[in-house]
């Protein structure tokens, strides 16, 4: 994987919020994968996401949020109305924030193909009992999956799954957990990279933050698989707090009001 130049937009810098994104536009617009992190019920995120598709004017845009049916079933006539767009992809049910918050970013796509790159839970589900290299298939291989973590990220990214389930997982369960989110990031790797050979790129993958870190998200799946593509990533921080892992450039912004999420688990 060719090193994109490292922009650290750092919390603390002289710059303003625009001027910080402007940069970071300027040295994303030269890669050929690039990784927008989000959380994903910040509006705010979503329309820094809106801004660097118009800026990048991607040839592809790979969701998070969608399969590979749904992203088939986009339209020129259906990106022109929010609600036809919405009820088609159904997005109502599909547990994903509300949909306002996402339709800047498909008005902005301009012409670029859309990619879905979501894991069916079913899938998922079943990665946890035949593993993930068969949850994934003929091409685990080729992006890592048959090789196990090292014991120390292991250990740190099942601490990570305890605390985002508010520490009432069985501890039994954090292995699989962190094999199904090593399944999603391939799986995102993936569609990247099949998007960037069938259109040329550059290819946008709008995910969560997780996985767009660098250190160990989609990007080390993209350098396994395709080593000869650049890839930028940015992250999005909330109130001065940036989400942890290595990135090319983090952004801020205000954290929404939101409940307790472990209210759920009490």
């Amino acid at each position: 994987m060719r090193v994109v130049a490292a922009l650290i937009v750092a919390l603390c810098a002289p710059l303003g919020a625009a001027a910080q994104m402007a940069e970071a536009l300027s040295v994303a617009a030269g890669a050929d994968v690039v990784i927008l992190g989000e959380a994903h019920d910040n509006p705010d995120h979503h329309a820094v996401q809106a801004a660097f598709v118009a800026g990048i004017a991607p040839a592809a845009i790979v969701f998070e949020m969608l399969d590979a049916a749904q992203a088939g079933a986009i339209t020129p006539d259906l990106l022109a109305n929010e609600a036809a767009l919405e009820a088609t992809l159904g997005w109502e049910a599909s547990g994903w924030p509300d949909f306002s918050m996402y339709y800047p970013i498909f008005e902005a796509a301009g012409d670029a193909a859309f990619y879905g790159a979501a894991v069916p839970r079913a899938k998922a589900r079943a990665s946890m009992s035949a593993g993930v290299v068969a949850a994934f298939g003929p091409e685990a291989g080729l992006y890592g999956l048959d090789s196990p973590l090292e014991a120390a990220e292991q250990e740190t990214r099942e601490a990570m799954q305890m605390a985002a389930h508010c520490d009432a997982m069985p501890v039994e369960m954090l292995p699989a957990m962190v094999d199904i989110q090593r399944l999603r990031d391939a799986r995102l790797a993936q569609v990247a990279v099949t998007a960037m050979r069938e259109t040329g790129g550059p290819v946008v993958v709008i995910t969560g933050n997780g996985h767009a870190r660098a250190d160990w998200g989609v990007p080390v799946y993209i350098m396994r698989a395709a080593p000869e593509l650049s890839v930028f990533t940015l992250a999005q921080g909330e109130d001065g707090r940036p989400p942890p892992g290595v990135f090319d450039a983090v952004l801020d912004a205000p954290a929404p009001d939101r409940p307790d999420p472990c209210l759920a688990f009490q």
